[in-house]
């Protein structure tokens, strides 16, 4: 069952910008971010997580699973 936008958004919480942040997508893709901050939910919906330097924009239904370290 694919992962909604909030159930995402609850998972990332713990990201204070001290932590790194590792998801692997549907086919095996993977993305690293490191000190991870979530972005405050916006109107748009999507879920949005940044490094300081770049934002990133995921899917949250193709997500397979999250590790924060």
């Amino acid at each position: 069952m694919p992962m909604t936008s909030d159930q995402l958004r609850t998972a990332l919480r713990e990201l204070n910008g001290q932590r790194d942040l590792r998801m692997e997508f549907e086919h095996a893709s993977s993305c690293i971010v490191k000190k991870a901050l979530l972005i405050p939910a916006e109107s748009d919906g999507i879920v949005k997580v940044t490094d300081g330097s770049h934002v990133y924009l995921v899917d949250a239904e193709r997500v397979a699973w999250v590790e924060i370290g």
